[in-house]
């Protein structure tokens, strides 16, 4: 039976979730929670809405994307290997001292980055000069930021979106990868965060809420904010952390801890169940 678009998109997600848990697996360090629960957001974002070309990963009127919450880089990793800018065995080497693939993404060291990052709230700026970049050169590309819910307590991101806002940035596009924990715990515990969608209307973007583990409304809010002239788009994409694996959703203790043998294995077996054949 032939599966649909949608299916097809879905099981790439299942791909990057099992990639991302083999590598942090396999290094004994890293991010499962938050790669897990943005995997459907890059699948979508890399296998049917950007303008890109592994074959060509500086081609100048590409779209770029960049993952502020740069610590979540083996969901970014496992997408790129599937995409094709690098060879998969790569990911074996995740985070082993001479590999490439560190625990945040190096630009100048791997094809397919667009931004070195790591230090959380910096993204959005790049972001925001990368989009007013496009807009002078009349490029036409369109940028993306994921970002962390956590990570928009930093200051820096609201100068951002200032920014954005009054370039009328309507060539950015932020996903907020909102699954409503961080490493300390719930996010309107730890700094009072709420009211995102509030937050973002008030600095003048165009905001959709969606659920960011639904492939079918993650498309649909990229395909609006096309449309969308004159102001930035926010998307508040509401997932689930440690999306897929049963002991890890909804966990903040998994925001950066490795799985053992025993949880590696059941990891796996929970993501292959999963695919759409």
């Amino acid at each position: 039976m032939k599966i649909t678009k949608v299916e097809a998109l879905a099981n790439i997600a299942t791909d990057i979730r099992i990639g991302a848990i083999e590598q942090i697996y396999e290094a004994q360090s890293g991010h499962p929670g938050g790669s897990l629960s943005c995997a459907d957001i890059l699948a979508v974002l890399y296998f049917n809405q950007m303008n890109i070309d592994p074959k060509k990963p500086d081609a100048p009127a590409r779209d770029r994307f960049i993952l502020s919450k740069g610590h979540c880089a083996p969901a970014l990793y496992a997408t790129l290997a599937r995409k094709g800018y690098f060879d998969k065995e790569l990911l074996k080497g995740f985070r082993k001292i001479e590999s490439n693939l560190q625990g945040h993404p190096d630009m100048r060291k791997v094809p397919g980055i667009d931004m070195t990052t790591g230090s959380l709230g910096q993204g959005l700026s790049v972001a925001v000069g990368m989009a007013i970049g496009s807009k002078m050169d009349s490029a036409g590309c369109r940028v993306y930021c994921l970002v962390g819910d956590g990570e928009i307590e930093e200051g820096q991101i609201w100068e951002a979106a200032m920014s954005a806002s009054k370039n009328k940035l309507d060539n950015l596009c932020v996903i907020v990868d909102h699954n409503g924990l961080q490493i300390d715990g719930n996010i309107e515990e730890v700094a009072g965060l709420v009211d995102i969608k509030e937050k973002f209307e008030s600095f003048g973007f165009n905001v959709l809420k969606i659920n960011g583990n639904n492939i079918e409304e993650i498309i649909h809010s990229f395909e609006v904010a096309k449309t969308v002239k004159g102001v930035p788009t926010a998307i508040i994409a509401n997932t689930v952390k440690g999306k897929g694996v049963s002991f890890m959703e909804n966990k903040a203790g998994w925001h950066g801890k490795a799985p053992n043998k025993e949880e590696y294995e059941q990891a796996i077996n929970d993501l292959k169940l999963q695919y759409i054949i």
